[in-house]
């Protein structure tokens, strides 16, 4: 397991904050939210450049960045704005997930609120928080991946919104009408699940599963608690595999699960791992944070401390070795 880091100050000589906004994400305009958080940061008396084009913003934070000037980069959007964001962006750049998308998991689970003010007082007094990634096929993800039906529906909703359904927007009812349609015509292919503790470790064989959900934080859907154990800060991964196929049992586990007894089940498997390993023999899909990954096989690997990003000196707080206790920390309780 790799030690994880002590939280950090952000840099003090640094005066420049950049905005990305996605205006696209979740279920409505976030422009007035926008407009309110820039004008509350440059009342802390930092300069501030907003972007709307990703490859812009994120291209021009890793110059300043490495010039040294960049306070932080700020996300405004979902769990897929934070995607691309880890993903484009140097490693160590400072990043605050401002949520404003239909899944907000990473900011939910680092405690950061939807206010513009709140989110303002973290640029100018927030701590840094090295979390670990997920690396999938050679892309990064911050929260989980996913194998199968789920993975088959974010496929779809995601081609509906590239289309221009409800104006580009999403919301979790946008997953009712192709939920109900891969309830009909899903078939369940039989997933091949391994992993290793490291690199050097033999492959464990998990068995054959039909649903198979890799976390590095412990979110998922509205809060289904699959692996609350798991910790963004401990190099290791949490895995969580169903073995039985079907819609009838996929209600089942999603029932048990929201108990939190799931891990009593004879045919669920919880684990943990640095490597994991997914194939099959029929074309099956994958998503990461909630948007669409790619097709089967998918080697997946964690990254340590790969994502530095902006929370509260409290919830940083929960973080600090000497506070470590096993478990992930919760920012809200």
């Amino acid at each position: 397991m790799d030690q994880a880091l002590p939280p950090q100050a952000l840099p003090s000589n640094a005066d420049l904050v950049m905005v990305l906004h996605n205006p696209r994400a979740g279920r409505r305009s976030s422009q007035r939210r926008l407009e309110r958080l820039l004008l509350a940061i440059k009342a802390y008396g930092y300069r501030v450049e907003a972007f709307t084009d990703l490859a812009e913003a994120t291209e021009a934070a890793n110059r300043r960045h490495e010039r040294g000037d960049l306070r932080c980069l700020v996300g405004l959007g979902g769990d897929g704005t934070a995607l691309e964001l880890i993903n484009r962006c140097s490693p160590g750049l400072p990043l605050l997930l401002f949520p404003a998308g239909t899944s907000n998991l990473a900011a939910s689970h680092l405690g950061i609120s939807k206010s513009p003010l709140a989110a303002a007082r973290l640029v100018h007094d927030g701590r840094v928080l090295y979390l670990d990634a997920g690396s999938a096929n050679g892309r990064l993800f911050l929260v989980m991946a996913s194998c199968g039906f789920d993975a088959a529906a974010v496929e779809i909703v995601h081609r509906r919104r590239m289309e221009g359904h409800r104006g580009g927007h999403g919301s979790f009812l946008s997953f009712v009408g192709p939920i109900i349609h891969l309830m009909r015509t899903y078939s369940f292919p039989e997933l091949s699940v391994t992993y290793s503790l490291d690199d050097q470790s033999r492959e464990e064989l998990l068995g054959p599963a039909a649903w198979a959900f890799v976390f590095n934080l412990p979110k998922y859907g509205w809060g289904l608690p699959l692996t609350p154990q798991a910790d963004g800060t401990d190099g290791e991964l949490d895995i969580c595999t169903f073995a039985r196929g079907g819609v009838a049992r996929g209600l089942w586990y999603t029932a048990v699960s929201q108990l939190a007894i799931h891990s009593r089940l004879p045919d669920c498997r919880l684990v943990r791992g640095r490597r994991i390993r997914i194939t099959a023999s029929e074309r099956v899909a994958y998503q990461l944070d909630g948007d669409p990954g790619g097709v089967l096989p998918l080697e997946i690997a964690v990254v340590a401390r790969r994502v530095p990003v902006v929370v509260s000196p409290h919830t940083a707080a929960k973080w600090t070795p000497e506070n470590a206790d096993g478990k992930s920390p919760s920012a809200g309780s």
